[in-house]
């Protein structure tokens, strides 16, 4: 009988002792710099020493998220940084997404698991070979998954590798790995985990204002006992490294009690309800019965929703949770003016009344939305105490620099052979050729035409950004057929699609835009794969980019004009008309298009670094890509600056 291991999240010391006390099997959690949940407090090395030391007197597994990108100026940062970490802390695993990290922390001294972050977007079954030939041993899943796509990713696992999968907490609208929202709208980026959450805003489509973009959460619950079916699958992973510890703790105790005693669903349901997590449903998990997280009537802001505002000259609310002292208060949304934490300071029975002290300096709209964010519950208090006892007594070594003599061997790179200048486009419509002296070569979207698109041998056939196990074989038929035909140009779109290519070191395979590449050792790693050059991050700063150019290994591209999306989703709110402009809080304007099975929000103005064309060249760029929507005449495109994150630093 297959027992997975729950993993259990951990923003901060009292979250992560929250985890000790519920009985967790195991607990991941991130650094104070490369996590991918840089908004959680998170830790030191010094505190995951000891933290450390303290799980694994009572058996408990840890892993370390160092799972955002990496640009090119950190890479001597995060190998002291793993220097230290092999050193000093005593854990079981890396989360990452960047398999350039894989070679790095093997020359610190690391023997243990790799994990590959949801970000990573491995989403079809091929694509876990590729992983496990990078040095992977574990794949988280997406959550978008079907059970069905579940059982046919486990149905095809390599021997050697195995499978996570989350089984509750909060769903971003975007697939994991596919959205540049945050990081469009103001520099930071949820790749580096800086997301300041922008599809949780309200979005206007003419007159119809609501939170369009905004997810409920996601629960397995009940339905565990068939993922607990799947083998393959060995860890069930609990989101929220930004909740808190009471959340942590009961979400633990639920899924515990769903897995070991599954008749007892009344406790686990009453565990879950205790934690003050959103409205939750389960997605796409029966394909029979999905249910859109986007369809829901109640608030998607985080915590226990417990009441509206009334009478907003002396603001209270009618409780529909009892409150305890110590409970925090979320009133409205983070977008709100009047946005503001409150603390309880004696309980309030269910149905009484509360009355806020009203600080702001913007009038509280009446009707608006209260949750509670965290709890303090004594019985969990007095056990979060006795484990902080404990902690206080854990000896570890003083946390010091760590010299290494010699330069890692993923620096040691040849020079980076020449390549001829390349002017691409890509267009999801007719082919577009812009006027003035550069010729440009064609790139063809695989997929259009549900992968019928005709080719020539001239042609760069390009991949999409998602590739769902049900578009495996197609995929890969289509490229079979096409190679057959005479083409050697391609561009992938996530590292894994190299899996679709018998013999790439034959072909002429570029890595994306889509992959997210932002530094030389990760571009090294590629090359060894067979990869013949790569196009990077277009969502990189100047600086990055010019510095790629010095160090890449292999020829470079960049995406010089593009109709970027914001983010690509498998679903769209049923309120929400494609093809029709809408307006953020701030005035952007964005549409949704629908290409193949997924959606792609586009805001109405354009990438365009065509300005910065002749010194991408002396810094050493070949291939420029232009990438090209079909604009829907109800939207007009605006004029202004297209230079996304060029001129700021990328947080």
């Amino acid at each position: 009988m297959n027992i997975p291991k729950i993993l259990a999240p951990a923003g901060d010391t009292t979250c992560f002792l929250a985890a000790i006390a519920a009985g967790a099997d195991a607990i991941y959690c991130g650094l104070k710099i490369f996590s991918a949940r840089m908004e959680a407090q998170n830790f030191s090395i010094e505190e995951l020493a000891k933290l450390t030391a303290l799980a694994k007197s009572k058996n408990i597994e840890v892993y370390i998220a160092l799972n955002s990108i990496i640009k090119e100026s950190e890479q001597e940062k995060i190998i002291n940084i793993l220097n230290k970490l092999c050193t000093f802390v005593d854990f079981d695993g890396l989360i990452i997404q960047d398999p350039g990290i894989i070679p790095l922390a093997r020359q610190a001294g690391f023997k243990k698991q790799f994990h590959l972050s949801t970000l990573g977007n491995c989403s079809f079954p091929s694509g876990l070979t590729t992983a496990k030939q990078m040095g992977f041993d574990k794949v988280v899943i997406p959550r978008e998954f079907t059970i069905d796509e579940i059982k046919e990713m486990a149905g095809s696992l390599p021997e050697g590798i195995e499978l996570e999968a989350f089984i509750h907490g909060a769903l971003c609208y975007s697939v994991s790995g596919r959205c540049y929202w945050s990081s469009w709208f103001g520099g930071k980026s949820a790749l580096r985990g800086r997301c300041v959450q922008p599809c949780r805003r309200v979005y206007d489509q003419k007159g119809v204002k609501k939170r369009h973009f905004s997810c409920t959460d996601f629960s397995w619950d009940v339905l565990v006992k068939v993922l607990k079916q799947i083998p393959q699958i060995t860890t069930w992973k609990i989101e929220g490294r930004k909740k808190s510890p009471h959340y942590v703790y009961y979400t633990v105790k639920a899924y515990k009690t769903l897995r070991d005693d599954p008749e007892n669903k009344k406790t686990a349901q009453s565990y879950l309800d205790y934690a003050m997590g959103r409205e939750s449903t389960h997605y796409n998990l029966l394909s029979q019965r999905i249910i859109s997280p986007l369809d829901h009537l109640s608030e998607t802001a985080s915590g226990l929703f417990t009441g509206r505002i009334q009478n907003p000259a002396a603001p209270f609310f009618i409780t529909r949770e009892a409150l305890l002292p110590q409970d925090l208060l979320r009133i409205g949304f983070e977008d709100d003016k009047f946005h503001s934490i409150q603390k309880v300071t004696r309980a309030i029975p269910k149905k009484g009344k509360f009355f806020l002290d009203k600080k702001s300096a913007f009038r509280i709209k009446k009707g608006t939305p209260v949750h509670i964010i965290d709890r303090r519950a004594p019985e969990l208090m007095v056990q979060i105490q006795v484990l902080e006892n404990e902690l206080e007594k854990t000896q570890t070594p003083p946390v010091r620099p760590v010299i290494k003599t010699g330069s890692p061997e993923i620096f040691h790179k040849a020079k980076k052979p020449s390549s001829r200048m390349i002017n691409l486009t890509l267009s999801r419509g007719k082919f577009i050729q812009k006027s003035g002296p550069r010729s440009l070569e064609r790139a063809v979207w695989i997929s259009s035409q549900r992968y019928c698109a005709p080719s020539s041998r001239q042609d760069w056939l390009f991949l999409d950004p998602l590739v769902f196990p049900d578009e495996e074989n197609i995929c890969s038929d289509y490229i079979a057929k096409a190679i057959k035909k005479g083409a050697k140009n391609f561009i992938i779109n996530s590292l894994w699609q190299l899996s679709l290519f018998k013999t790439p070191e034959q072909l002429n395979i570029w890595a994306g835009p889509f992959c997210n590449i932002t530094n030389s050792m990760t571009i090294q790693v590629l090359k060894n794969r067979g990869v013949s050059g790569v196009i990077v991050s277009p969502e990189l700063d100047q600086d990055t980019v010019m510095l790629l150019g010095k160090n890449s290994p292999l020829p470079l591209g960049i995406v010089i004009f593009a109709n970027w999306p914001l983010g690509i989703s498998r679903i769209i709110s049923s309120d929400l008309k494609l093809n029709q402009a809408f307006t953020s809080p701030m005035g952007e304007v964005s549409w949704a298009s629908k290409h193949n099975n997924n959606y792609y929000i586009f805001p109405n103005w354009p990438l365009d670094l065509s300005s910065q064309k002749a010194a991408l060249e002396n810094a050493g760029y070949s291939l420029f890509m232009d990438m090209h929507e079909n604009i829907p005449n109800t939207i007009k495109l605006k004029d202004r600056p297209g230079l996304w994150n060029w001129n700021i630093k990328l947080l």
